[in-house]
């Protein structure tokens, strides 16, 4: 990896390659999702938790069933209306740098060993005389939602537990009679827990902007039923 600073003169000439598929990393079955777009997976994909060896929570979109199957994957086109960010950034991230002032800000770093940047195929970045184009504008609104969803998860996941809302989950799918999922280690968030919510609880998570976060995950657990319909439309095309 060879991660720089964007620099609207020294890579004014910079392009990339907005290409989706298998080439480019997008055949997996899950991907860690921030709360910034919480709202926007929640209606393509089931959104779950899962939690690392020393307890750290994170949420992830369940892309398919098997290992390195991305259901909403059809060659080099994807199907579903929102990538989630981790992916839709390509060889981009933030780093953070001094202003000067004692502050420091987000700013957008390119891997510029990554196959998808070139100076001669691809998409621009920068328009002929100056200026970002609507790429990296879009890129870079993806990259301030994952700075920012970063930021968030840990009092996120703090507040879900304070209210006691996060249980363990069992994804037990059924295609036919001899293929069958079992998915366990997930957690959601509890409906019926939510139900019984009191005044002060629903309070606190709607000031802290959680509340809304924990319906988007407990609805998204509807969309299991789409990841079956298109594993079920897989197998049925060979």
């Amino acid at each position: 990896m060879n991660s720089v600073l964007l620099d609207p003169v020294e890579h004014h000439d910079l392009r990339v390659i907005v290409d989706r598929g298998a080439p480019w990393g997008d055949a997996i079955n899950q991907i860690p999702v921030l709360p910034t777009e919480f709202e926007a997976v929640q209606r393509d994909y089931p959104i779950v938790f899962r939690r690392d060896a020393d307890g750290t929570f994170e949420a992830v979109a369940l892309l398919g069933l098997d290992p390195g199957e991305n259901l909403f994957l059809e060659g080099d086109r994807w199907t579903a209306r929102h990538i989630p960010g981790l992916l839709a950034r390509g060889p981009f991230s933030v780093g953070l740098h001094d202003r000067g002032d004692g502050e420091r800000e987000p700013m957008v770093h390119v891997d510029l060993d990554d196959p998808r940047v070139s100076r001669r195929h691809g998409e621009p970045l920068f328009k002929p005389h100056g200026g970002a184009t609507q790429l990296l504008d879009r890129l870079t609104d993806i990259l301030l939602g994952i700075h920012i969803g970063h930021a968030a998860q840990a009092p996120m996941f703090a507040a879900f537990a304070e209210a006691g809302l996060i249980e363990s989950v069992r994804l037990e799918i059924q295609l036919d009679e001899t293929v069958r999922y079992d998915l366990v280690d997930f957690f959601t968030i509890g409906v019926a827990a939510l139900g019984r919510l009191d005044g002060p609880a629903l309070e606190r998570l709607n000031g802290a902007g959680f509340l809304a976060l924990a319906f988007h995950v407990a609805a998204s657990l509807g969309n299991i039923e789409r990841l079956i319909a298109l594993k079920n439309r897989k197998r049925a095309s060979g």
